[in-house]
């Protein structure tokens, strides 16, 4: 059995971006990961006729540094389209555009003074400096008071609440904080947004991405479940894989909090593992339906109508072309829910009735025909819940064993979870690896 340099389990970016770190220095590296395909949440999957699309949509903005890092270093420059986006709002049965200051001016669902306050928002919240001092407060408490309640009530409230489902009032500030940070600063110099994509996506990134691990001497083992761990003393010495056991002098795990947890289970203190399972997470079902026809012309829909069960509508083929997808037409509908919410249990062709029907009524033109094919994909630890105070109490990246460490994306705070960060940590975690 080879005793490796390092172990990795979770084959996300983060796992990825650690090993190909670890083997470019010459370790011997194994990233164990459970799934078919590399990447985690930005994973690929193919429609019957071989159509390749990511399961969970996908993007990085202008501003991001270390995806487009990592693409140059694999010397991948030239698949990366940067486009701008047509952004919008469905709001009390119409669609509103939101991609330009002007789109604003025009957003007549809010009255003119607060048309006003919310284009102001963004240059208020540059001024916040220190994130720990709203970190006390939840979202809504915070932008009330930034916004007022009548914009925080018909652009904010919908959209938190699709986003953190039962942790609404929980999330603190510190999330809205960093994407409002974020997006206002991914403005071009008209004032709208501009996005990045990879070419054939972000799964393909990952496929890359193991190539170059395997080129350098790593291995990466696809389809293999860690069930848990042999220790000595203080120090970890194997992961058993439901094919076996794989050796090594230090371990990399990487999936969420409560996963890890378990895989600790009677190999470390109740008060350990209890700090893990102190974060919360919500779960997210996502539905990628082909299309034989375009919904509309915007990329992301904002969904701020209380009746709607989803955070958006993204069809992606407004920001990738559809001849990529043999002429069809990508639309991702995605829910955050806990999984204890009954929806979680619905089965796949269940999911599809009750998505197009509140889909067809934001587009009445849509019909079922319309639907070449789809599939539902379910992430149970999809979004960690940052509640108020959440620095306080985020597990660090140390374990109880003295040869083995922890980055999730859980840990990324005060930003949130996105590939350009989990690169970013991949490389941090390697350092001290």
């Amino acid at each position: 059995m080879n005793n490796y340099d390092v172990v990795i389990v979770g084959g996300g970016f983060t796992g990825l971006t650690a090993a190909y770190v670890l083997a470019k220095q010459g370790k011997s590296v194994q990233v164990i990961e459970a799934d078919s395909t590399p990447g985690g949440l930005a994973g690929i999957f193919e429609f019957d006729d071989g159509v390749r699309v990511e399961k969970f949509y996908h993007h990085w903005f202008n501003n991001d540094v270390f995806v487009p890092e990592l693409v140059k270093e694999l010397g991948l420059e030239g698949d990366v389209i940067l486009l701008p986006t047509r952004t919008g709002m469905y709001f009390n049965g119409r669609m509103w555009k939101l991609s330009t200051p002007l789109d604003l001016l025009r957003f007549k669902a809010l009255s003119f003074v607060d048309r006003i306050r919310l284009g102001l928002l963004v240059f208020q919240v540059r001024k916040i400096k220190d994130w720990k001092s709203i970190e006390h407060l939840s979202i809504r408490e915070w932008l009330e008071g930034m916004c007022g309640k009548s914009v925080y009530k018909v652009v904010w409230e919908p959209l938190i609440d699709s986003k953190f489902s039962v942790y609404a009032e929980a999330v603190n500030a510190v999330w809205m904080w960093k994407k409002l940070v974020l997006r206002g600063s991914t403005r071009n110099d008209k004032g709208g947004e501009e996005l990045a994509y990879f070419k054939g996506g972000f799964g393909r990134l990952a496929e890359a991405l193991v190539s170059a691990i395997r080129e350098h001497g790593g291995e990466v083992t696809l389809n293999t479940k860690v069930q848990g761990l042999v220790t000595e003393g203080k120090q970890i010495t194997a992961v058993t894989t439901d094919k076996g056991e794989v050796a090594g002098k230090k371990f990399l795990f990487t999936p969420s909090f409560p996963l890890i947890a378990d895989l600790f289970e009677g190999k470390a203190d109740d008060q350990w593992l209890a700090k893990l399972r102190r974060v919360k997470y919500l779960g997210n079902m996502c539905l990628v339906l082909r299309l034989k026809h375009s919904l509309s012309d915007t990329y992301w829909l904002n969904v701020n109508d209380p009746g709607f069960p989803f955070v958006g509508v993204i069809e992606h083929t407004n920001f990738d072309t559809p001849e990529n997808y043999k002429g069809t037409h990508i639309a991702y509908l995605s829910r955050y829910l806990a999984t204890q919410d009954p929806v979680w249990a619905y089965n796949d062709e269940q999911y599809l009735d009750f998505a197009l029907g509140h889909l067809k009524r934001m587009f009445p033109k849509f019909e079922k025909d319309w639907v070449v094919d789809y599939k539902v994909w379910r992430s149970e630890y999809a979004q960690p819940v940052t509640e108020r105070n959440y620095s306080q109490y985020v597990p660090d990246a140390t374990t109880p064993y003295d040869n083995a460490l922890i980055s999730t994306m859980a840990q990324i705070y005060p930003e949130d979870r996105g590939t350009n960060y989990a690169i970013r940590e991949g490389r941090a975690i390697a350092k001290q690896l």
